[in-house]
C-alpha cells in the first residue's frame, strides 16, 4: 500500500463518518430527503476507500458499486443483504436528490442511517479500522 492510498482510503473513512453523522441531524432536524443522501454518501465513501484498498479506483458511482459486488458480495466479504442495501441507498439517494414532487419518509430516513452504518461499520473491519 502506497502513502498515497492510505491518504485516500483515510481521507474516504474521515467523509463517511462525517457523511453518517451529518445524515442523523439532518434525520432529527425534519431533512430526510437530505439524510438519505448523506447515508448513501457514508456507504459510498466506505466501499470508495475499500476498493481503494485494493489499488482500485472508479470515476463513477455505478462503478463502485458494481465493483463492490464483484469484488466483495460475490466472494461473501460483504453479505448479500449488504449488496442490496448499497443499491437501495442508491436508488433512495435519488430520490432524495432528484426526486421532484416524490421525497423520503422519516422511515425510511432512518431505515436508510441504519443500513449505512451497518455497512460502514463492516466496511471497517475489513480494513481493520
Amino acid at each position: 500500500m502506497t502513502p498515497e492510498h492510505e491518504q485516500e482510503i483515510a481521507a474516504n473513512l474521515e467523509r463517511a463518518e462525517k457523511s453518517i453523522q451529518a445524515a442523523k441531524d439532518l434525520a432529527i432536524k425534519g431533512y430526510h430527503d437530505f439524510a438519505a443522501s448523506r447515508a448513501y454518501y457514508a456507504a459510498f465513501y466506505g466501499a470508495t476507500a475499500v476498493l481503494l484498498n485494493e489499488r482500485l479506483d472508479f470515476g463513477k458511482h455505478s462503478g463502485v458499486i458494481a465493483s463492490i459486488h464483484q469484488r466483495f458480495v460475490k466472494t461473501g466479504k460483504l453479505s448479500k443483504q449488504q449488496g442490496k442495501d448499497l443499491n437501495w441507498l442508491f436508488e433512495i439517494r435519488n430520490v432524495g436528490d432528484y426526486g421532484g414532487a416524490a421525497h423520503v419518509s422519516h422511515p425510511q430516513a432512518e431505515l436508510a442511517i441504519q443500513a449505512a452504518d451497518s455497512f460502514l461499520k463492516t466496511i471497517k473491519s475489513l480494513l481493520n479500522r
